[in-house]
Order: C-alpha cells, then structure tokens, then sequence
C-alpha cells in the first residue's frame, strides 16, 4: 500500500482544522473568566455552567432559569418530532417499498420537495396556512385554536414536513433490503401477520428506526429558519442563542454551543455504530 504524500496529509490538516478550528475556539472559550466570549484569555473557570452569577452578573447556563427552560422547550419539540417521524416515516416507507398504485414515482418525487424548499419559505407557508385555517375553524366552532397559532405544537407540525422524508428515506431504504421471503416462510408455518410483524420485520428494522428517531431528534433540537417563524412564547435554544446574540453576547453562549456540540457529538455517534450494526 503506497504510503500518503506530505501534500495528501497537509491537506487533510488543513481540511480538519478548517471544520474544528472556530468550534475548538468557542470550546475553550466557554471557560474563560472574562464578561466577554473573546480573547484575550483571562483565567480558567465554571463560572459560565455553573456560576450562581456573583462573579459576572449573570449565572451559568447549567442553573440559569432562562437557558434551563429554552432546553426544555427544545425537547418538547425535538422528542415529538422524532417519534412522529419515525412512526409516520415507517408508514411511508411501508406504502412506498410495498404498495403499488398510479402516480407512486410521482408522489414519492414530491415528497422530497421539503428539503429542497427554504426554511423560511417553508415556516411562513405553514404560518400562513394555519392561521386561516385557524380562523376558519375559530369563527365557526366559537372557540379558540391555539395549538393551530404560533407555539410549540405548531413549530413541531412545520419541523416535521421536512424532518419526516429523512425519516422516510433511512428506513425505506432498510426495508428494501429485506428479503420478504422470511415473512413468506413465517406464514407457512401459521404465523399471524401481527406475530410476523413483531418478531422478523420490525426486528430487521429496528437499526434504521433507531437511527431514523436518532436523526430526527439532532435536525430538530438545531432547527432554526423553520422555527423562528413559527415559535410562540416559549422559544427552544437556537431562538433563544439568537436572540442572546442581538442583545450582546457573553461566554453564557459559549457554554451553551459547547453542551450542544457535545449533545449533537454523541446523538451522531450513536447513529453511526448503529449504522455499522446494520451493514
């Protein structure tokens, strides 16, 4: 095996230090003892995780109210999404690998369009549909709709229109490595369908599942574009980095963008040993 050239090697350094270098940055950064999440270094400390605030002004994101409640607000969004996705996307993957009927290339064409739309574009065509259908409903039933208004249940439904075809692609393209004659070989010997399906399809599925629910929690936990049209009064953490951001930022965002890239770090390791479970 020929050995890789200085040339090949500094290339690949330069690659590497171009994708880590500013995310090592704000890594290190998060701890500097300093109001300012700059240089220049001016001490190692915690106080940004776990500061009571006596030090800067403000405390540490790990016990600050606002920043505790934005993750939380993350997570109402993230973990409906992934389990919709995953359930809906087995669905679709269902129909699309198994099910044929006219317009099927057609349908399975337009179900791509989400990922090639704007998020912006994607979020206030969403805002914009429910809203009328919210006033639609809210002028004939006398009632109010809130959930069709802007807020989490809403932010959820926008991420999903797109989250939803990832979820579909992963797990479409595990069902179509099954070999259906082990369902067929199961209903020889009396299986039910039910039983088959619990004990052979969704045993062979359950990699992509868990990388399909895997995916989908890491695109919506980091979702921005869609979901600053839609957010309510409960904003989840990137709307809440940005907003932090305009007012004049502190290293509080340093600490914030290091606890997630540590988040996102692990979400994206568990998907790729589940990856190499599945081949």
């Amino acid at each position: 095996m020929n050995r890789p050239s200085l040339a090949w090697k500094l290339y690949i350094a330069a690659f590497y230090a171009f994708l880590f270098a500013p995310l090592l940055v704000v890594a290190i950064f998060a701890f500097n003892a300093s109001p300012f999440p700059s240089p220049p270094w001016k001490g190692f400390t915690l106080e940004w995780f776990i500061g009571s605030g006596e030090a800067f002004g403000k405390p540490g994101v790990l016990v600050d109210p606002i920043w505790l409640d934005t993750i939380a607000n993350s997570f109402k969004i993230a973990v409906p999404v992934a389990l919709l996705a995953v359930i809906v996307g087995t669905v679709n993957a269902w129909v699309l690998e198994r099910a044929e009927f006219p317009g099927k290339t057609l349908l399975s064409m337009m179900m791509l369009w989400p990922l090639v739309i704007p998020g912006v574009v994607l979020g206030i065509s969403i805002l914009a549909f429910f809203s009328r259908v919210a006033n639609g409903l809210e002028e004939w039933l006398q009632t109010d709709l809130d959930f069709l208004r802007p807020g989490l249940p809403l932010v959820v439904l926008g991420q999903l229109s797109f989250i939803l075809t990832i979820s579909t692609l992963i797990i479409a393209a595990r069902l179509r490595k099954f070999d259906r004659s082990l369902e067929e070989a199961a209903f020889d010997l009396g299986a039910s369908r039910a039983r088959v399906l619990r004990t052979i399809t969704l045993p062979f599925l359950s990699p992509a599942l868990v990388g399909a629910g895997l995916v989908s929690l890491l695109m919506s936990f980091e979702n921005f574009n869609t979901t600053l049209m839609l957010v309510g009064s409960e904003p989840p953490l990137p709307i809440t980095m940005y907003g932090q951001m305009r007012e004049g930022a502190t290293p509080a965002i340093n600490a914030v963008s290091l606890l997630l890239m540590l988040g996102v770090g692990g979400i994206a390791t568990i998907f790729a040993l589940t990856a190499k479970a599945e081949r």
